[in-house]
């Protein structure tokens, strides 16, 4: 496997407020290497965009990391811990330098009142020495290999003058142009209709075979990270609690949460199948759950031990693992009767 280039260690993330400190993000650790595509999987409230902003320490001031927490960046020439990093300068390396982020909605990621090409210029010459001239020209090429046509018109319009998926491509576009080692794609199809995202799609897994970068994909769609992605990691309420290849997590699923996300999709082999959802909403980080943070809406909880003690991720199978007593139970029990 090649080298990380990326690596998250007992990340923690909490957030000082008016009603108190709240756990976001509670101790998970990944890798992300050249070429491979991570999806992170989740509900609304997992902790997801704060994971990916920490990558950048793009969370706000109130944001407290643990102080066993590393974020390992390794460069040809040096190995930056991200969240030892406090001056803007020093930070400029990692915030659309050596990692960029595609968020949400792409509006956000535009101002309004400039242009496409003189916010993709601005960032091209904030990150690399070149001139005014070679900018523009690293820009329109950029608009052109993710696929938008007339690249020097789209250059000169406005994020309101292009349709949805155009301004995705160009905010993918602007993300690239920096020649960044690991993009960060926040739900880039969540507001696209299916052919979009199909193509969206496409042009991410394009990039990694022509660029060799690094993306973390993050998406409550596990039909889009089935399509995408190489490895997936399941999210629950700050906490990761499957991990491994996504033909492996979602062909045979370990862990209770991530059955009942599967369960919960439409079959298109039986359309009058009734949904599953998952019983219950995801408790609020002001009330986190005892032991296992899953218990409160696990089928499978172990009274006397899930509410009161945390499962460590213990391996399911290669490169395969899951946090969950039930799992550990059953491996138990098949060991026994051998």
């Amino acid at each position: 496997m090649s080298p990380q280039f990326i690596s998250v260690r007992d990340l923690s993330v909490q957030f000082d407020t008016d009603e108190g400190r709240v756990t976001a993000v509670d101790r998970i650790t990944f890798d992300i290497a050249p070429g491979q595509i991570l999806g992170l999987v989740g509900e609304s409230g997992s902790g997801k965009t704060v994971t990916a902003k920490s990558l950048m320490k793009l969370n706000p001031g109130n944001a407290v990391y643990g102080s066993d927490s590393q974020i390992i960046v390794n460069l040809p020439d040096q190995q930056l811990n991200v969240l030892e990093l406090s001056r803007a300068r020093d930070l400029r390396v990692v915030r659309g330098g050596e990692i960029a982020m595609v968020f949400q909605e792409p509006m956000a990621g535009f101002a309004p009142a400039l242009t496409i090409g003189s916010q993709m210029v601005e960032t091209v010459m904030l990150h690399l020495e070149v001139s005014k001239a070679e900018a523009t020209d690293i820009a329109q090429d950029m608009l052109q290999r993710v696929g938008i046509a007339d690249a020097s018109t789209r250059f000169r319009q406005y994020a309101f003058e292009l349709s949805g998926g155009m301004r995705q491509r160009a905010m993918i576009a602007m993300a690239l142009s920096t020649r960044p080692k690991l993009l960060i794609a926040d739900e880039p199809t969540t507001a696209l209709d299916v052919t979009i995202q199909a193509q969206v799609l496409e042009l991410m897994g394009s990039l990694v075979e022509e660029f060799q970068m690094g993306i973390l994909l993050i998406s409550h769609d596990l039909g889009v990270i089935a399509q995408t992605c190489d490895e997936v990691a399941v999210m629950y309420l700050g906490r990761l609690v499957e991990r491994g290849p996504v033909r492996s997590v979602i062909g045979d699923p370990k862990h209770p949460y991530t059955q009942g996300l599967l369960d919960a999709i439409p079959s298109l082999d039986n359309l009058d199948a009734p949904l599953l959802p998952i019983p219950g909403d995801i408790p609020s980080p002001l009330a986190r759950p005892e032991g296992c943070v899953f218990h409160t809406r696990c089928p499978r909880a172990i009274e006397g031990k899930c509410d009161m003690m945390e499962p460590e991720m213990t391996a399911v199978a290669s490169n395969h693992s899951a946090a969950c007593f039930a799992i550990q139970a059953d491996k138990i029990q098949r060991n026994d009767a051998t």
